[in-house]
């Protein structure tokens, strides 16, 4: 019986993991690095699978009161404005599934929506903690002889408690999944971003639409509108400008100024949403790295979110795959008796998913985000008469909405069959 989880990491992927797991009936303690638990970075994306998660926990409510609703994506090449990406989720909608659409929402108003929820089920947060491995112990109580877990501190110190299982959410950095051996490659991508959030009082953009502009594949910048933060009423976006790792120097030695004028020049309609941003300091730098291990478990741990798949942002698909993980845990261990049944189902049910959308994000950013000549050429000739075949509308938002393959259920196919097979 697996009663006990630990979870390493108070990111979305580990508080969606508490939140599933207690509602499953699991004792879940939480261990967070950090003294006070809290959000990083700016906006993000909830698409539909994600709030389809969120719902069936009662949360998706609060995330869209806090969130803006998204109907499409719209990037265009600068300075022509010819369309090179576009993402209309009413393609989708039928009369059996309606209204289909993302919202987009700032990463401390998800993280108020998350944490409150842990908070009102009494899960205990443990903060302080640097969980850098784990070794497997005796568990004498058990009658069939399975085995218990017991983390260990970046010092050496272990954690007293033990626990039938163990959760690393930890993110992309994650101190376990390196030390796991199951990293086959971890590619850190040239291309990151700068990011802020801004007032959005411009009438110019459109509320409801993530845009971006390119320059060839060398130059992105975007503004995604992402509702409010929680308790205030002021509108936001978030604005964010592609860069390189190596030029980030060159950044801040040329200064604000000078950063403001190359983006207002590839975009003029940005400027009234530069006159919020002061200081450098405002800009927060992301860099990004590609990896998806092996499997997603070793005896005793199972990885969810970045810590097991890493990759670029360009499909948007990070905090969605964290909650589809999550919530395919959470049904792994009902029908598991044992941590080795569980993780072995849990691979099953989302590996199909997370490697189809790693190998997509890893084909398709270099036609965004890339010193290529040839790939965003390529885009520029091909997406309008490509765009134009049949269906090529439903497969391009299908893939931009994480809708494809229909990951929720295949899903909860699986759980049926297991239960209904008495595989376990």
């Amino acid at each position: 019986m697996i009663d006990r989880i630990a979870i390493v990491g108070c990111g979305p992927a580990g508080l969606s993991a508490a939140i599933a797991l207690h509602d499953a009936g699991r004792q879940v303690t939480l261990f967070e690095q950090f003294d006070q638990p809290g959000p990083v970075g700016s906006g993000l994306m909830l698409q539909p699978t994600g709030l389809a998660v969120l719902e069936r926990w009662g949360l998706r409510e609060a995330a869209e009161s806090l969130g803006q609703r998204i109907d499409g994506m719209l990037g265009r090449v600068a300075p022509d404005g010819k369309v090179v990406l576009d993402i209309n989720y009413r393609v989708l909608n039928t009369k059996k599934q309606p209204e289909l659409y993302g919202v987009a929402i700032h990463r401390a108003a998800l993280f108020d929506v998350l944490f409150k929820a842990v908070q009102a089920r009494d899960i205990p947060i443990i903060t302080g903690k640097t969980i850098c491995a784990s070794i497997s112990v005796p568990n004498r109580k058990a009658a069939n002889g399975q085995n218990q877990v017991q983390l260990i501190e970046q010092d050496g110190a272990p954690i007293e408690e033990h626990f039938d299982l163990a959760v690393d959410a930890s993110g992309a950095r994650s101190i376990l999944a390196q030390a796991s051996g199951l990293l086959r490659k971890k590619t850190q991508l040239n291309y990151g971003a700068l990011w802020t959030t801004v007032e959005l009082n411009d009438s110019s953009f459109d509320p409801h639409l993530l845009e971006q502009r390119y320059k060839a594949a060398s130059v992105m910048v975007g503004v995604l509108p992402c509702g409010t933060l929680p308790g205030e009423h002021q509108k936001l976006a978030t604005l964010f400008w592609s860069i390189k790792g190596a030029d980030y120097a060159a950044f801040e030695a040329a200064g604000l100024d000078a950063w403001k004028q190359q983006v207002i020049e590839h975009w003029p309609a940005v400027e009234t949403l530069l006159e919020h941003i002061e200081h450098t300091n405002q800009l927060t730098h992301a860099t990004y790295s590609h990896h998806t291990l092996s499997r997603p478990y070793v005896p005793g741990v199972i990885f969810i979110g970045d810590a097991a798949h890493a990759t670029s942002p360009q499909l948007g698909q990070g905090a969605n795959m964290a909650l589809l993980d999550a919530m395919a845990l959470a049904n792994a261990i009902e029908c598991a008796d044992n941590s080795v049944q569980a993780a072995t189902i849990y691979a099953k049910a989302r590996r199909a998913h997370v490697r189809f959308f790693q190998a997509a994000s890893f084909l398709l950013t270099p036609f965004y985000q890339s010193d290529s000549y040839l790939l965003p050429k390529l885009r520029d000739t091909l997406f309008e008469p490509v765009s134009k075949l049949p269906m090529s509308d439903k497969l391009v938002t299908a893939l931009g909405s994480g809708l494809l393959g229909n990951p929720i259920k295949t899903i909860d196919k699986q759980l049926a069959r297991i239960k209904r097979k008495h595989i376990v």
